[in-house]
């Protein structure tokens, strides 16, 4: 690579800086080796990214070479990190830390002096930056606006031009430019960082990077291989371009997170709200967990539970001894007392007054009558005897006078209840006693009362002590609650008559054998379904080959059903009775219109269709809006009719069979 000649003129800042070296060289002769001094203090703004850390050095020409070195290594640190931050987002937005820093200004300048030259090198301008922001400014934006210059290839028609635009741009340069021979501008020869010393073109890397020994290409430094990062113990390093990162081997665990210095930290649940404390309690934080704390302090004698609740504490059973001896522990709501132990007397006796001896009690002191009203009492020690009146005898179990049970003789029809000097009849349930002897008990007819016509759902009989209901003769049989009357299926039990080529079909009370063909260009359909109260036999469209007119007609399905219904006691309102939902099919247009229709069988008109939404779906509800008697029976023919753009395209039929009993329920 050809080198530019020695130049005289070195920036001022240069000048500076080695007349300084200089200065602090003189005196300590060979014993001080600056350049060693100059390492440590670039080493410590590398490693620790701090320069105020103490200087071990004694002398103190050695101390301030590492302090000004470890402050200039450590602005180049800051001025790379910006360099990188233009290069990789474009922007100069810090995600974290204080903006207002010494580093966030120097990340800042250098990062904005780099976008700046990315910018130029962009629009096609000069990588000469000629306004008055600073020599290290400058540099960047010649180092950045040339780097991007690399990947750009010259247009054919430009070569012809540069002779006169170079003699052009030297005129500017000479006029302009102070730095007019500084053999670093636009980045000179090197990769990275270029230094016109004045004798020599001296090229350096970025911190991260290393120089490669064709002296002017840099390349990056594996800080996890060399040993020259700073993970600690417990973390893996892993190389980046320019740096290293250092990672966790393995996380911090429940109740701890990562920040961004790689350190566990505390998650406090309770200021961030993640805990699962109740209304009553207060969240307390603790390291790597939490606590709830009660709201409500329990008083004296009380524990709280887990819920928060005071529990009474049973101080005679956690306390051993609660009382002393001769006492007996008696619990109380938070607290307890001690009672004395006193004799045990037995029946008939009782304390003295001074709680010393057992005393006979007297049961014959008034107002006190232990044999009952009228009787005489003979008081003995330890008990008593009775004397009882005419009519009375005395019980040995009671202790008292008790009447003769003239219930012995059994002068009622049913049951006795002997009372003081006389007895009472009475019945058992269904029966009431006779008006005219008081003794007698007679059958209550329960079907003749007056709520006798809703005991049974059919028919009531009266029995002896009760009543039986009982179902039409045939098609039902008595429901488990003995009231009501359920159909018999005679389809599902197999008691039906109906010949193989005929469809059962279960009726209240009964069953139909009908016979369902399939019309001309109609095939059955295998999904016959068969519901509760519903059967249905489904006949599709099956066309012949080149049947045009098959083909056209709108009439795709024909259904037969069969609905069974009883004859309504109270019609009141009008009854649902049949829904048909209709699924949508595959049509041209986007959507299509649905017409329910009753096109045949409505006698009196006693049925209607009207359209629902239900689920999604269109449904077509037809009720029974009048009332019918049975037995009776009609065929309703329904129609589904899908119009596109006022063209009906597609049509269901639906024969219904009404069937309604002559029986009420």
């Amino acid at each position: 690579m050809e080198r530019a000649a020695p130049s005289h003129r070195v920036p001022l800042p240069l000048l500076l800086l080695l007349a300084g070296l200089s200065v602090l060289a003189a005196p300590a002769g060979a014993d001080v080796p600056m350049e060693a001094c100059c390492a440590d203090g670039h080493r410590m703004a590398t490693q620790h990214r701090d320069c105020s850390l103490p200087y071990t050095s004694e002398s103190k020409e050695c101390r301030m070479v590492q302090e000004q070195c470890c402050h200039n290594q450590l602005e180049e640190l800051h001025c790379t990190t910006g360099i990188n931050l233009a290069s990789e987002q474009e922007s100069c937005a810090m995600s974290h830390g204080n903006n207002a820093s010494l580093e966030a200004l120097f990340v800042k300048r250098c990062c904005h002096c780099c976008l700046l030259g990315r910018v130029a090198q962009a629009q096609g301008q000069s990588c000469e930056y000629n306004l008055l922001v600073g020599y290290q400014c400058g540099l960047v934006f010649r180092a950045c606006c040339v780097k991007g210059q690399e990947t750009t290839e010259f247009a054919p028609a430009d070569i012809g031009d540069l002779p006169r635009t170079a003699k052009i741009s030297e005129m500017e340069e000479e006029q302009e430019d102070p730095y007019l021979n500084d053999r670093c501008r636009g980045g000179g020869p090197c990769k990275q960082q270029c230094r016109d010393s004045g004798e020599e073109v001296v090229c350096s890397c970025f911190v991260g990077y290393q120089l490669l020994p064709d002296g002017v290409s840099c390349e990056d430094i594996n800080e996890c291989i060399t040993g020259s990062h700073s993970c600690r113990l417990g973390e893996n390093c892993i190389n980046t371009v320019g740096s290293f990162r250092c990672q966790r081997d393995s996380s911090c665990g429940t109740g701890y997170e990562l920040t961004e210095h790689n350190d566990c930290k505390d998650i406090d649940e309770c200021e961030s709200g993640i805990h699962n404390c109740l209304p009553d309690f207060i969240c307390q934080n603790t390291l790597g967990s939490f606590r709830c704390r009660p709201k409500l302090q329990c008083k004296s004698g009380f524990i709280q539970d887990a819920l928060g609740n005071c529990i009474d504490i049973n101080e005679c059973i956690s306390i051993s001894p609660a009382c002393p001896v001769g006492h007996t522990c008696i619990n109380t709501e938070g607290s307890y007392t001690c009672q004395k132990n006193v004799p045990n007397c037995g029946r008939g006796y009782h304390l003295n007054e001074e709680g010393t001896r057992c005393v006979d009690v007297d049961e014959c002191s008034a107002p006190a009558e232990p044999c009952g009203p009228g009787h005489l009492c003979v008081n003995s020690p330890g008990s008593f005897r009775c004397e009882c009146k005419t009519g009375y005898h005395f019980d040995g179990i009671s202790k008292t006078c008790v009447d003769v049970n003239e219930c012995d003789s059994s002068p009622c029809s049913q049951e006795c209840a002997n009372v003081y000097g006389s007895y009472q009849c009475y019945c058992r349930r269904g029966y009431q006693l006779s008006d005219v002897d008081g003794v007698t008990c007679e059958d209550i007819d329960e079907c003749a009362l007056p709520t006798g016509g809703h005991i049974c759902s059919y028919r009531c009989v009266n029995i002896p002590g009760s009543f039986q209901c009982s179902c039409p003769p045939t098609g039902y049989r008595l429901a488990p609650n003995g009231r009501n009357c359920q159909d018999i299926d005679e389809c599902v039990t197999g008691i039906h008559n109906c010949s193989i080529n005929e469809t059962c079909f279960n009726i209240q009370g009964g069953f139909r054998c009908l016979a369902f063909d399939c019309p001309e260009n109609y095939r059955r359909s295998a999904d016959t379904l068969r519901q509760e109260k519903t059967d249905t036999v489904r006949c599709v469209k099956s066309c012949r080959p080149n049947d045009v007119t098959c083909v056209l007609d709108p009439v795709h399905t024909i259904s037969h059903t069969v609905v069974s219904l009883p004859t309504f006691r109270e019609f009141t309102r009008p009854e649902e009775i049949i829904f048909l939902r209709a699924i949508t099919p595959t049509f041209s247009a986007n959507h299509a219109d649905i017409i329910f229709d009753i096109t045949e069988g409505n006698l009196r008109d006693s049925f209607d269709i009207f359209k629902r939404y239900m689920d999604g779906m269109t449904v077509g509800v037809v009720r029974q809006v009048r009332p019918i008697v049975g037995p009776f029976h009609a065929v309703l023919k329904l129609e589904m009719n899908y119009v596109v753009g006022g063209v009906v395209s597609h049509r269901n039929v639906v024969n219904v069979h009404i069937f309604v009993s002559e029986y009420w329920f």
